[in-house]
């Protein structure tokens, strides 16, 4: 039996859920004269999240990926869709909040209407890339979507297009394809994939087959993880047949499934905001990994591109001191137009965009972020926990500097 008969196994006829066979799927490979697997590729941007640990510098109006974090002249929305318009023309449709619409709009013009997805609340990564999947399946059933995330930091751009070329070839194939990056240490940070035989797809040498998708492990086990060769960073980069990525999704989450088929159906009716009003706050919020990614890998139906790119998620402050190609003053990161620092014997990362001058000496590894309403001070080893000054900020009501 094929991997892709999970709705079958499940007991879910596939007429019922109005979806193509992964047969019919893989129908299409690459080489076939009549149809250029790249003309169906699709890419989706969800722009979700506050990047509360990039606080007081990101915030709910003003989240990480509007933001230009790493001294380039392009905030990482804008970087994330010039990276993949080369692959995919003007074919991006974008998953962002109903309050970041004119922001998006005015950074990323190029964008349709109808290819803009308003949320009218934040839910996870099932529900905005799920949305994503169902409209594009009612307009070509034939489409391959791929999904990326809009602040992520990636370079060189070249060899990201190469792994993309790859995965949409193997999910041609059939397959659910993530991209996975090459561990540079033992993170304790990131999600890991597992794989091992190759598949020999044609189009894609590197596609390999996945065994399991692994949670956020201890440092010993990282550090295996390393030794064996066998595990890569899960970068949440996911491409596939749109209706192999709903099939599962209505499998393992069918209300889910059902509140955005529901809202697809009326998407490019005059229904639209009337039933994307009613549905979305009902839908229930799971990430893309658990509602799909991982059921789909325990049938075989997950393969992996690895990606030779270098890749950060700018999780913390600690990360832009490693990637910010700004000034330096000796081993001080300077961020923000305008920002007056002195330092002596001082080093870390400073982000300001007031006109108070800031004075550091005999510090090492400091981290301050210094706005009209919000100053934060901590070291770049206690970056992470930045994420929990916002929480007690929220439960105690502060919520005008959140």
């Amino acid at each position: 039996m094929p991997n892709g008969d999970a709705a079958d196994r499940a007991g879910v006829p596939r007429a019922t859920l109005g979806l193509m066979s992964t047969d019919e799927t893989r129908a299409t490979a690459p080489g076939d004269a009549q149809d250029d697997i790249m003309d169906r590729f699709y890419g989706v941007i969800p722009a979700g999240g506050t990047g509360t640990r990039l606080w007081p510098l990101s915030r709910a109006a003003t989240p990480k990926f509007l933001h230009d974090l790493t001294g380039s002249g392009s905030t990482l929305l804008r970087s994330t869709y010039d990276r993949l318009e080369p692959l995919t023309g003007k074919r991006i449709l974008l998953v962002t909040g109903a309050a970041h619409r004119d922001a998006v709009c005015s950074q990323l013009p190029e964008v349709d209407e109808a290819d803009l997805l308003l949320e009218s609340e934040q839910k996870d990564s099932a529900a905005a890339i799920g949305l994503a999947a169902a409209i594009l399946y009612r307009r070509n059933p034939d489409i391959i979507m791929g999904s990326f995330a809009a602040d992520h930091v990636i370079s060189p751009d070249s060899a990201f297009r190469d792994a993309v070329r790859e995965a949409v070839y193997t999910a041609a194939a059939g397959k659910i394809v993530t991209i996975g990056i090459h561990p540079t240490y033992p993170s304790t940070g990131f999600g890991y994939i597992r794989s091992n035989n190759k598949l020999g797809i044609e189009g894609a040498p590197s596609a390999r087959a996945v065994v399991e998708f692994v949670e956020k492990p201890t440092e010993g086990v990282a550090r295996q993880y390393l030794s064996s060769g066998e595990y890569h960073w899960n970068a949440g980069m996911f491409v596939a047949p749109a209706s192999l990525m709903l099939q599962h999704l209505s499998v393992s989450e069918p209300e889910l499934y059902a509140g955005l088929s529901e809202i697809a159906d009326a998407w490019d009716t005059p229904r639209r905001n009337e039933v994307m009003d009613r549905l979305w706050p009902t839908l229930p919020k799971i990430a893309i990994d658990y509602a799909v990614a991982e059921p789909a890998a325990a049938v075989g139906d997950v393969a992996m591109v690895p990606g030779t790119f270098k890749w950060d998620d700018v999780g913390d402050f600690a990360a832009l001191g490693r990637l910010n190609s700004a000034a330096e003053i000796s081993d001080l990161t300077v961020m923000g137009k305008g920002a007056r620092v002195f330092s002596e014997a001082a080093s870390g990362v400073v982000f300001s965009d007031t006109k108070r001058v800031i004075a550091l000496i005999g510090i090492e590894d400091l981290v301050v972020v210094d706005t009209k309403d919000a100053l934060l001070v901590t070291t770049t080893a206690h970056a992470q926990e930045v994420k929990q000054a916002v929480e007690r900020l929220k439960a105690s009501g502060d919520h005008d500097v959140l």
